[in-house]
């Protein structure tokens, strides 16, 4: 029988077995299977469990079901839970909770966590501070490596914090930090001092979880110090919150770029009303700004009476400008995600996307060339005498569309940050609306200059 069967049922056994059984289900499995019960089954099973477990399941929750879950524990199960925490999860549970919720919370918490977590949320909720772990493993180097392995054990737990031992003098001031294998693979008569390789990475509490994620990539670490102004270490960061963190950042990212307004919660979790709400306000300003495409199509209204044959390419010219357009901003916005480019290469970008649109424009404007003179010659469809300035028409169309459609997606989300907003709004439909509008007026302007005295 499936584990969710099981707990809807009321068997709670393999809920309860230990990590040296066979059958061990990780808390991390368990949380998935907790997500999708009902909330009533969800809470009794979590009950069930000894306090210690509740704990180390609680860190694998979602924020939703973390909230959901405290509120049907009694007062003094909840300060436990709370509490006895990792300091990282504790703080990222307050920090996903609204003002009113935090203080009903905080209420649970001692007064040395309570100074800790208010000390926190004053940073702001892109810090570094955010996800740091307060439990750091210190160590004076003047140790042997045998005294040091003896105050380890004696003054610290077995938790993800003390994969890395950080070195530091009597004033808690940062000098390096040593791998606990090193401990172990090396004389336990030498001093601390003497297995320092004198290089240590470290996070500022001003930095971003950008910047973080940056680091952990760059040096390759599983645990990072964060250190105040004057190098005194605060805390720790984890790969584990910057591997959340990530995918946070991208979830985000993604629905900006497609076009909607970042969701507060799990897709599978955001009720219908919500989800609707953060869709329609975007669909409305890209069918307003699509209206445009009317009038600038009724602006032209004239040449298109005179030349019908020009209506048919349409959906074709549009829709080229609008994809070079959405795969420009696509790249541009993640290469400056992932810090490859910055505002100052704006002249960099722009330079490269002039010459891929001209690239780009020549290609499928050589294609829509080909593909009239094959249809005219072939008699499978009539573009009239003027067949060929019809189709030297959308050659330079393409050309000029698609260049544009490039330069656009590419300079709006450096624009965008410029000005200090998030370079993900300038999400693909928003610059494909933008590239269909400009571009009608585009083709119909060539057209007007080459088929003058023809057809027009």
């Amino acid at each position: 029988m499936k584990l969710k069967e099981k707990i809807i049922k009321g068997d709670y056994s393999d809920l309860l077995r230990k990590r040296s059984d066979k059958q061990y289900v990780h808390p991390s499995e368990v949380a998935k299977v907790f997500s999708s019960i009902p909330m009533d089954k969800a809470s009794k099973a979590f009950k069930s469990l000894p306090e210690k477990k509740q704990v180390l399941l609680f860190a694998y929750f979602e924020k939703t079901l973390q909230k959901n879950i405290l509120k049907s524990l009694p007062k003094e199960r909840v300060e436990h839970i709370l509490n006895d925490s990792h300091s990282d999860d504790r703080t990222m549970f307050f920090s996903s909770l609204k003002s009113l919720e935090q203080t009903h919370f905080l209420h649970f918490l001692t007064p040395k966590n309570k100074e800790n977590v208010e000390s926190v949320l004053g940073y702001p909720k892109n810090s570094v501070a955010r996800m740091m772990n307060t439990n750091v493993a210190t160590i004076d180097q003047e140790k042997t490596i045998q005294e040091a392995i003896t105050h380890l054990r004696t003054n610290h737990k077995d938790d993800e914090t003390t994969n890395v031992v950080f070195v530091v003098n009597e004033n808690n001031f940062l000098i390096d930090d040593i791998p606990i294998r090193r401990f172990v693979l090396n004389d336990h008569h030498k001093k601390v001092s003497d297995i320092l390789d004198g290089f240590c990475p470290s996070l500022s509490i001003t930095e971003t979880k950008e910047d973080a994620i940056a680091k952990f990539k760059q040096f390759d670490r599983d645990v990072l110090p964060v250190v105040s102004t004057e190098n005194i270490l605060l805390g720790v960061v984890t790969i584990d919150d910057i591997l959340d963190a990530v995918e946070q950042a991208d979830t985000k990212e993604f629905q900006k770029i497609g076009g909607l307004e970042e969701l507060d919660y799990p897709y599978v979790k955001t009720t219908l009303f919500s989800l609707l709400k953060k869709r329609a306000s975007w669909l409305i300003v890209l069918f307003l700004g699509e209206m445009l495409t009317a009038t600038a199509m009724g602006y032209f209204d004239g040449e298109i009476q005179k030349a019908v044959v020009l209506a048919l390419f349409v959906p074709l010219i549009i829709s080229s400008g609008g994809n070079s357009g959405s795969q420009a901003a696509t790249l541009i916005i993640r290469a400056m995600a992932l810090k490859e480019i910055g505002i100052k290469d704006w002249w960099y970008v722009m330079r490269r996307e002039i010459i891929s649109g001209l690239a780009l424009g020549a290609l499928l404007g050589t294609i829509g060339l080909i593909r009239i003179a094959v249809w005219q010659n072939l008699h499978w469809y009539d573009y009239g005498t003027h067949w060929f300035l019809i189709a030297i028409t959308i050659f330079f169309s393409l050309i000029g569309i698609v260049m544009w459609g490039t330069l656009s997606g590419s300079m709006i989300p450096i624009l965008l940050k410029k000005c200090k907003i998030d370079p993900a709004t300038s999400s693909a439909p928003f610059v494909a609306t933008l590239v269909d509008v400009t571009g009608l007026v585009i083709y119909f302007s060539i057209a007007s200059i080459i088929l003058k005295g023809t057809i027009l």
